[in-house]
């Protein structure tokens, strides 16, 4: 399912010193197609209007799979999308043209079972039924978790479940624990039917989640654009991070997400909001690729040198 939302934006409004490209500088009216998730973690790009320059729009198109998210980057559907890196590194391993040249957010994850129940720990869910979307990071998150207590996937019945109906399904008793994503776990622990078995964060990969993508003709033919749109991105992280109460209220009006379940996720913060593509991050990606190409998830890892390009982040970081 796709939704656009469309924001004319930077009316009067000035980048300062982080600049813009000299079509924008020139005040040719120009439109940018941005995905991003139906997720907590993928709220900067409702906040690039308060940053934009003068004659940029940006059109924000949401997604609500990780997958589709890519595809339509690769498709170039979009301009830019936010999704998952496990969704990137997916398309990365077969050639796609999908780039990598910013990080987006970390954690935005959790294990979550019924509450009451005695599922409290990642080892008691063997013999469960526990709820995990295909092809996402909270898949790869969950496998390596279960292999460091001595389980595989095969320990548990895993039910594909889509990360907006988890709450539900976990309510009803369709399932026994889930693995989602925010505010799904927030609204679990905050409405008492669920109970935190833990945020997966104690492997390797660390916190790495979503990033900041293009398709490679972009940043060949337009790398004017990818560095006006990632510092758009850096601002807006940067005022999000500093400002989590604006935060939270812009996810209940874009995304009709429950409120008391979004401040759940940031007051325990859940989400962080990153920009920088540093070493850090292209550490943890090279991990998490190889990773899912020992889980037999992928066949072979992408080429790092064109599916990781951190040369946008680092100028912008030099500035």
């Amino acid at each position: 399912m796709i939704r656009r939302r469309q924001f004319i934006v930077g009316a009067g409004i000035a980048v300062g010193t982080l600049g813009a490209p000299s079509i924008l500088r020139a005040q040719t009216p120009r439109t940018v197609k941005m995905g991003a998730l139906r997720l907590i973690h993928s709220m900067p790009p409702h906040f690039y209007e308060r940053f934009a320059p003068a004659g940029l729009k940006v059109e924000i198109i949401t997604f609500d799979s990780p997958t589709d998210g890519k595809n339509a980057v690769v498709t170039k559907s979009v301009d830019f999308g936010t999704f998952g890196i496990a969704a990137g590194i997916l398309g990365g391993a077969v050639g796609e043209p999908v780039v990598v040249v910013g990080a987006l957010s970390n954690k935005g994850m959790g294990v979550i079972s019924k509450a009451g129940s005695d599922v409290r720990a990642v080892k008691d869910l063997k013999g469960k039924r526990v709820g995990i979307w295909p092809g996402s990071t909270q898949e790869v998150f969950i496998m390596e978790r279960l292999r460091m207590e001595g389980l595989s996937i095969r320990d548990i019945t895993a039910v594909r479940v889509p990360f907006g109906e988890m709450h539900a399904m976990l309510s009803r008793g369709d399932i026994d624990a889930y693995v989602g994503a925010e505010p799904g776990p927030g609204l679990s622990i905050s409405s008492g039917v669920g109970q935190l078995v833990e945020y997966p964060y104690g492997t390797a990969m660390g916190g790495l989640n979503m990033i900041f993508a293009t398709h490679e003709e972009t940043v060949a033919k337009d790398p004017d654009l990818v560095r006006t749109m990632l510092k758009l991105h850096r601002q807006s992280v940067e005022f999000m991070m500093a400002n989590k109460q604006v935060v939270a209220d812009m996810t209940v009006q874009k995304l009709g997400a429950n409120r008391t379940a979004v401040d759940q996720a940031l007051g325990a913060n859940n989400v962080e909001y990153v920009w920088k593509l540093d070493q850090t991050v292209l550490t943890q990606a090279r991990t998490y690729s190889q990773q899912m190409l020992e889980l037999k998830q992928i066949r072979q890892l992408p080429n790092f040198d064109s599916f990781l390009n951190p040369k946008f982040s680092n100028e912008i970081a030099s500035a």
